[in-house]
């Protein structure tokens, strides 16, 4: 999995925004944010490291997310409550990748610092 993100008290790094791709550049394989129209091969480098580090970024904040919404349906509150096993079977997860997600993201809602989730792959 990619670094870890940073927590509560550590500013966030601002990434290069992910702009959304035209509808017809969509249909086109070969068209990945016109990254295939660069030349320079150092402009071509600085654009897909910034892309690069925003899709890490975007997606260690969707783990925290499902960490959070994990957490939120294993909640023993909840009338409506899931079963690890259930939540593993909604998120395509293994079991212990689930229990592993539902307790980082109770450490997530407690503020604490909680280590990365282990990759589910």
């Amino acid at each position: 999995m990619a670094e870890p993100t940073p927590r509560r008290n550590e500013p966030r790094l601002r990434p290069a925004p992910l702009l959304f791709e035209p509808a017809e550049a969509t249909g086109d394989p070969e068209h990945f944010f016109d990254l295939e129209s660069i030349d320079d091969p150092r402009a071509l480098l600085a654009r897909a490291t910034e892309l690069t580090v925003a899709f890490r970024a975007a997606a260690d904040r969707a783990t925290e997310f499902q960490a959070m919404a994990a957490a939120q349906l294993a909640d023993p509150r909840r009338f409506d409550r899931l079963t690890t096993a259930a939540i593993a079977e909604r998120a395509e997860w293994t079991e212990d990748y689930a229990k592993k997600m539902v307790e980082f993201g109770r450490d997530l809602m407690r503020g604490g610092e909680g280590g990365s989730p282990v990759d589910p792959v």
